[in-house]
This record gives structure tokens, sequence and C-alpha cells, in this order.
């Protein structure tokens, strides 16, 4: 039998190496999987996914002129039928923003740079200054390290 190129063909896995495995398609003929080519998701160690012996569906990636077969297990898997799609959950109740630390826009308006760096400076100063208020441990003291 001659493989093609995107032809689906099982096969049985005869070795497993660092890089990927060797599997038996039939008629003596044998091809590689690489690792980068096991499963749809990352493969650390292959024997995580495969061991010798195992009959796995593959697809023909390639057919080199010196008779090498490239194979994928994972584009195979992709030739099965589509899994249902789930609905994305929609929450009961929409959250509100916290205006806490949202920043009030403003419409931007034509300025100079040096204009808009000391609107965002006096904004910024604002919001510190609010915050140290709020929260009176947050401030630093000019106490030295052993200074009581």
């Amino acid at each position: 039998m001659q493989f093609k190129t995107d032809d689906v063909v099982e096969g049985k896995i005869t070795g497993i190496t660092n890089f990927g495995v060797f599997a038996d398609i039939g008629e003596g003929v044998s091809g590689m999987v690489h690792i980068s080519e096991i499963s749809k998701t990352y493969v650390n160690d292959i024997h995580d996914f495969l061991k010798i012996g195992d009959v796995v569906k593959m697809k023909v990636l390639s057919v080199g002129e010196d008779g090498k077969i490239a194979l994928s297990i994972r584009k195979a898997m992709s030739d099965d039928p589509p899994k249902r799609e789930r609905k994305p959950r929609v929450p009961a109740e929409p959250s509100k923003p916290d205006k806490t630390f949202v920043w009030e826009e403003e419409k931007p308006s034509p300025s100079s740079f040096e204009e808009m760096m000391n609107r965002f400076k006096q904004r910024s100063d604002e919001k510190i200054s609010d915050l140290k208020r709020k929260n009176p441990e947050a401030r630093r003291t000019k106490r030295g390290a052993g200074g009581r």
C-alpha cells in the first residue's frame, strides 16, 4: 500500500524516544511521530501519553523521497467529529465596578504635553493624599532605623 499525505492510518507504537515515537503502520512500513505531534496539549514525557504496543490513529504529514514517513496523532484527532461547544456562563447580575480605584476619565482636549502632564500630576497627588487620609498607618515616618 502506498501512503499519501493526509491519509489517516492506524499504527502500533513500536519504539519511544525522547523526541517522538516510531509506529508500524502496516505492511512492514514504519513512520515517526514527533513529540510535538503527539497531543494537542504540551507533552513533557511521552510515556504519560503512549506506551509500546498502543494502537492509535495517525495522519500522514509527509512521505519523503527516502521513504521516511512523518505522522501526527494530534492532527488525526482533529478529524474526529467536533465536540459540542459549551455556552459561556452569563452572570446572574452584572457586577458594579468599585468606584474606589476607578480613575475618572476626562475628555481629551487639545493641549500641550506639559499641560497634560501637570493635570496628571495634580490628579495623582490628589489620589495619593486621599489614600493617605484613609489609611494613616501607610505614612512613612522620618525616624531613623534605631529611633523611637
